[in-house]
This record gives C-alpha cells, sequence and structure tokens, in this order.
C-alpha cells in the first residue's frame, strides 16, 4: 500500500513554516492519541501515520529531500519513518515528546499511555552509520537490491541489551527512585524555581546495574558484522543519501537503533555521460560516411541500437533517442539519450588522399555558399587541406 503524502496527512500546504507543521502534528497527535481513543486501531494507526510525517516534515534536510525526491528521498530501502522500522509508542513518545510540554506525562493533558508507567525516562538511540554504495548506470536504470557487511554495534544477545547479567542484575537508582530525573529546587529574587534534569547517577535510565554482563561489560551491546539489504530505487543520483531505518547501531542498555545512512555513488559508464535523467553519446563519424550516410550502432544503458545517419549530417548535430535515459525517481517519467554526431578530420593524409581531396575543392558541392549550414564544416576542411 502506498503512503500517503505528509503534507496532507498533516493537512499544510507545502509552503507551511515549521512552527505550522509542528502545531498541525501536536494537533493530529491529540485527536488520535491512544489513551482518548482506547481500542481504536484506526485511530492508532493514524496516530503512527502522523508521527511519520512530523519525524520528516519537521527536520529541514529530510523535508527537502522529501520535497525533491517524494517518499524515496527520506525512507529509501525501507519505506522510512515510523511505519517501516515497527517502532513502538514509547519510541514517537521519545522523539516528539518535547514539543507537548513535559515530556510523556505532560502529552495533551493525558496520562496513561507509555507516559505516565516511564515518567521521565530516558530513552537511548543509538548513532547512525554511513556506508557508499557504488552502482552501474544499468542498476541506476532498473533500481537494484544491494546487500553489504556493516560493522555495528548490536544488541548483546546474552542480556538482552540491557547490561545487567542475566538482564535482571540491576535496582531501581537510589537518587532518582525509578523516575530517571531529579528536581531541583534554588531560591531566586522571583521566588523558588523548580527545574528537573537528567538523573546524573542513572544518566536518566531510572535502574543500576548491580552485577554487569560479562559478555558486554554492562554496555548491552557487542560489535559484530551484519549483512545487510538495501533496496535502491531507480534513478538515483550521485551525492543522493537514502535511509534505512533501524539498522544502525544499538543503543547503550536497550532503547532504538540508530539509522543506517547509504550515499549513492555513480560508476563512470565506459560510453555514456549522464545529463540529469538524460543520458549523451559522442558519435564519431569519417567525413565520407558523414556525406554519404551510413547506419551506425549506439550503445544504451541495456543493449545497443541501430540508427541511420542522413547523409549530409553535420558535426554537431543531435539526434534524440526518446525513452533511452534514465527514469526520474518516484515518477514515471524516462530522460532520453542524446547522440551528438562528430566529425573526424585526419590531419594527416597520403599524396593520393590529398590529390582527390584538391579534385574534390573545385567541385560545386563541395564549395561553401553564403548562409550554407555547411560553412562551418567545410572552412575547416580547407583550412587543412
Amino acid at each position: 500500500m502506498s503512503k500517503r503524502d505528509y503534507y496532507e496527512v498533516l493537512e499544510v500546504s507545502k509552503s507551511a513554516s515549521a512552527e505550522e507543521i509542528k502545531k498541525a502534528y501536536r494537533k493530529k497527535a491529540l485527536q488520535f492519541h491512544p489513551d482518548k481513543n482506547p481500542g481504536d486501531k484506526e485511530s492508532e494507526d493514524k496516530f503512527k501515520e502522523a508521527a511519520e510525517a512530523y519525524e520528516v516534515l519537521g527536520n529541514a534536510e529530510k523535508r527537502q529531500r522529501y520535497d525533491q525526491f517524494g517518499h524515496a528521498g527520506v525512507g529509501g530501502a525501507s519505506g522510512g519513518g515510523f511505519g517501516g522500522n515497527g517502532m513502538t509508542m514509547e519510541d514517537i513518545f521519545s522523539h516528539f515528546g518535547d514539543i507537548f510540554g513535559g515530556g510523556f506525562s505532560g502529552f495533551g493533558g493525558f496520562g496513561g499511555f507509555g507516559g505516565s508507567s516511564r515518567g521521565g525516562q530516558r530513552v537511548n538511540k543509538g548513532s547512525n552509520l554511513r556506508v557508499k554504495v557504488t552502482l552501474t548506470l544499468k542498476e541506476i536504470a532498473n533500481g537494484v537490491e544491494k546487500k553489504i557487511k556493516v560493522k555495528k554495534y548490536v544488541s548483546c544477545e546474552h542480556c538482552s541489551g540491557t547490561g545487567a547479567d542475566g538482564g535482571t542484575a540491576y535496582s531501581t537508582c537510589s537518587t532518582c527512585g525509578g523516575a530517571g530525573q531529579v528536581t531541583r529546587v534554588a531560591n531566586t529574587i522571583l521566588g523558588q524555581m523548580q527545574t528537573r534534569t537528567t538523573c546524573p547517577t542513572c544518566n536518566g535510565e531510572g535502574k543500576t546495574i548491580t552485577k554487569k554482563c560479562a559478555h558486554c561489560n554492562g554496555d548491552g551491546v557487542m560489535r559484530t558484522e551484519e549483512v545487510v539489504s538495501i533496496n535502491i530505487p531507480a534513478g538515483v543520483e550521485e551525492g543522493m543519501q537514502l535511509s534505512v531505518s533501524g539498522k544502525g547501531n544499538a543503543a547503550r542498555r536497550g532503547g532504538i537503533n540508530g539509522d543506517l545512512l547509504v550515499l549513492i555513488q555513480e560508476e563512470k559508464h565506459p560510453d555514456l555521460i549522464r545529463d540529469g535523467q538524460d543520458l549523451i553519446y559522442n558519435l564519431q563519424l569519417s567525413v565520407p560516411d558523414a556525406i554519404l550516410g551510413t547506419p551506425a550502432e549506439i550503445p544504451t544503458v541495456e543493449s545497443k541500437v541501430k540508427v541511420k545517419i542522413d547523409p549530409g549530417t553535420q558535426p554537431g548535430k543531435i539526434l534524440r533517442l526518446r525513452g533511452k535515459g534514465l527514469p526520474e525517481i518516484n515518477s514515471y517519467h524516462r530522460g532520453d539519450l542524446l547522440v551528438r554526431v562528430n566529425v573526424w578530420i585526419p590531419s594527416d593524409v597520403s599524396k593520393d588522399e590529398k590529390k582527390t581531396l584538391e579534385k574534390l575543392k573545385e567541385s560545386e558541392s563541395f564549395t561553401p555558399k553564403e548562409g550554407n549550414e555547411q560553412n562551418g564544416f567545410f572552412s575547416k576542411m580547407k583550412d587543412i587541406f
């Protein structure tokens, strides 16, 4: 099922400001919040859909890629967003809870779902990984699945990522009482000011390890190598970056995996030059072939095609083979293959060849005429011979 346009999801225009997008997301999230619609699967899906839209449109860089390339520009191989990586409600709250004021418990005045049970505990997110993938023009033309080996941190299987021996050797933090945050009160000239900060003892986790896991030394993650499958859409370009959600490093002691950022590089084609969605091929013709005409074989990204070069074809002429270029990402449009005709003039000729050319110079057909588009070509011939 195709994704809806993110601007349509939040009901904002494409020219909406960052503040307007933020307000629109808050409105949608409050409308479809699970506490307000208990047991309503449709509302839950719309709640997640709004979070996915805001995750892209609320980020200036992602929004720019989305405006240019659509869903493929921000989702890439995995489909992107929250729908593609199985994130939970808690994950959504941990990402965007701050825009509702006061974290989870302050979410629009609703308590209960994910927020009150976790209080102010911090949800960790693993770091992103970056890889480069080099593609041929044929792979770019058709799209391709790439399997690459990535060295990354994964959740420790011995402690289930908790960092505690057996996954249970931890206790409630004595400093914050499991809240993950501590409240400080300071006396000022305006009266008492109350602030809440991350607990310095447990770093916002709400618990401390009493016995570390021997396999990961309490980190909850282990370094290993994983084969990641990346589905790259047709039409990508050099320098484009795709995001594979959840395939980055695992977070220490549980949390959300980072993303895998895939930088696209193009392998140089031996014959074809890319110009956006169009391809350019420089066809070299001899002087006789340009004058008399000839069949020519032109390479494309898939195979070769035959074209007829008409008699009297001039240097610099462009032949357009429609639809033989590259597809535009997230579109049905396809570029053309432009064949640029170049006529090769020999720099050295034999005596017999020179005599023949001298005779041709006297021919009316080889005499440049005022306004004749062939003048430039035959002037070059006269200069040489």
